[in-house]
């Protein structure tokens, strides 16, 4: 993995041996991802169009365009891979709050 993904596949394995990736789902069937990184914040994550709001993936992979992923990206797929996610089924009330609380953040 370390010679496929370079040096987040240590860190990504990390953060899924300590199960930080937890899938969060709303009855409509939307889904997202959520990591707790090593610094202790968590990052949102968004498979389906490949996207972390975490600053590493923001300078590395869009401004450097040095990477395809950050550690949490690559977290989220390996932990869907080895069906270690962990699951939270939210509102579709909760899962905007969610992505609004995002938004506040980045702004």
């Amino acid at each position: 993995l370390k010679f496929i993904f370079g040096p987040c596949a240590i860190p990504a394995l990390d953060l899924v041996d300590q199960r930080s990736v937890t899938q969060v789902r709303s009855p409509s069937g939307r889904t997202l991802y959520q990591v707790l990184g090593s610094s202790g914040k968590l990052y949102t994550c968004y498979s389906s169009c490949h996207f972390c709001t975490c600053p590493a993936f923001g300078f590395s992979v869009l401004q450097k365009n040095e990477s395809l992923l950050c550690k949490h990206i690559l977290a989220v797929y390996l932990s869907q891979a080895m069906g270690a996610c962990q699951e939270l089924s939210v509102s579709e009330e909760q899962l905007t709050n969610i992505l609004l609380a995002e938004e506040e953040d980045e702004g």
